[in-house]
């Protein structure tokens, strides 16, 4: 049997989705964050003008079978959690109190709304994915003004 299995010719590679297809536009899920201004601090306030390292974490931890159709999804959860998200840009977004500190820096940020949608869908794998090239301050300052995960099933 063994014979027989090693004579048979070797079974074609799967087929995979080249990176091309599967890749989210990070242009286009930016200028979806960017449609809910109440999220988001004024451009001229922002702590970063260009935050392209932070949204390309956020996008790493998004799984390739998550990524058909997320941009509608990022608007439902944000639109899900308004009250939440305009209290965190409140409370310590750029001109509160904690911010004048130094900290929370990611608070205002368009590219904040893909970090806290992945906190709450995949909070593993965006940790792991920021490991791997950010300062995990900025993550940390996040996670705590954010909070707790909430399950809206049971």
């Amino acid at each position: 049997m063994l014979v027989a299995h090693l004579q048979q010719p070797a079974s074609p590679a799967p087929q995979e989705t080249p990176a091309e297809e599967s890749a989210l536009d990070a242009k286009d899920v930016l200028a979806a964050a960017e449609r809910f201004p109440w999220a988001v601090a004024a451009p001229g306030v922002r702590h970063w003008p260009d935050g392209g390292d932070f949204l390309n974490v956020a996008l790493s931890a998004v799984r390739s079978e998550e990524r058909e159709g997320y941009i509608e999804r990022l608007e439902v959860f944000v639109e899900q959690h308004r009250a939440r998200l305009e209290e965190m840009l409140r409370t310590h977004g750029p001109g509160s109190r904690p911010a004048s500190h130094g900290r929370y820096a990611l608070i205002g940020q368009p590219e904040t709304l893909v970090i806290v949608e992945r906190m709450e869908t995949n909070p593993f794998l965006l940790r792991g994915q920021w490991e791997k090239v950010l300062e995990t301050v900025f993550l940390d300052d996040l996670e705590f003004v954010w909070g707790p995960r909430i399950r809206l099933s049971r």
